[in-house]
This record gives structure tokens, sequence and C-alpha cells, in this order.
């Protein structure tokens, strides 16, 4: 079985909140890819609840689209401690973090419930199980630790 980058990561020494680096891609017509870890909570010290998890990745699909170029999907980690961000062409994580803070500050201060995309059984695998409430107060206890360019150390943008 191919090895899987994030599965190598030592999740005891990071620092969440951050966002990494994974990987670029090149593919073979030059097309770069770039995947990264949005890491929003403490890996085996806390958990997003689906219910807000959902919510924030669907309302991430719109508002990181909003605020960085390129972005072709952000998929919630099956263990609700973040996110990958996939996105077309290479950003910083410098530029990622902003972009995501600012979606975070938008879903804390901003978000009303007409807002969230993809909320009934036509658009939505799991309709029931979000949770606005959830998203907004995660997002406020993200933005109160701050969110890091880097994995290892804090560096707060």
């Amino acid at each position: 079985m191919a090895k899987v980058e994030s599965f190598t990561l030592d999740h005891t020494k990071v620092k969440a909140p951050y966002v990494r680096l994974i990987t670029e891609e090149t593919g073979k017509k030059g097309d770069v890819i770039s995947n990264y870890d949005l890491r929003l909570v403490q890996p085996n010290t806390n958990a997003i609840p689906t219910a807000g998890l959902h919510t924030i990745e669907h309302l991430l699909a719109g508002l990181l689209r909003d605020r960085l170029d390129g972005v072709i999907d952000c998929s919630p980690f099956g263990c609700r401690t973040g996110f990958h961000l996939i996105t077309w062409g290479k950003h910083s994580t410098t530029e990622v973090a902003k972009a995501l803070k600012g979606s975070l500050e938008a879903i804390a201060n901003d978000i009303e419930w007409k807002d969230v995309q993809g909320t009934d059984k036509y658009s939505c695998g799991n309709y029931r199980d979000h949770s606005l409430f959830s998203a907004k107060e995660w997002s406020k206890e993200i933005l109160s630790q701050g969110i890091s360019d880097q994995p290892f150390e804090r560096h707060v943008i």
C-alpha cells in the first residue's frame, strides 16, 4: 500500500491551529496542485463535533474561494481536527492562513443560517447534521488561539 504523508506526520509534535503545506504536485502539462493541512484543533486532544464541522465545511467551500484563487476542494479530516485544502498553483502558508482566518471570522461574526449553502435533501447527503451555533462557537475558539502559518511552532498571523 502506498505511504500517505499525513499518516507519517507526528501528530504529537504539531501545535494547532495552523496551516501546513503537505505537498505540491506537478502534472504532465505543468499544472501545479497544492495540498494544505488546515488543522483547527490539537490532534488527540480535541475534535470538532460532526454537525459543527459539517457546517464549517459547507461555509469554507464558499468563503475560501472568495479569499484565495484556485481553490479546488476543502474536505474535512475523518479525525475531525481540520481540513485538507486542495488548490491549483502555489500559495504561501501565510496567504492560506490569512484566507482561513478571514473565513473563520466571517463564520464567527457575520454568517447567518440563510448564508449556509447545501442544507436541504437535494443539495446535501446528510442535511440534518448541521449546526451553525457549533460552527460559530468553534470558529471563535480557534480564532482566540490564533492561526499559525507554521505547524511545529506558533507563528500566528
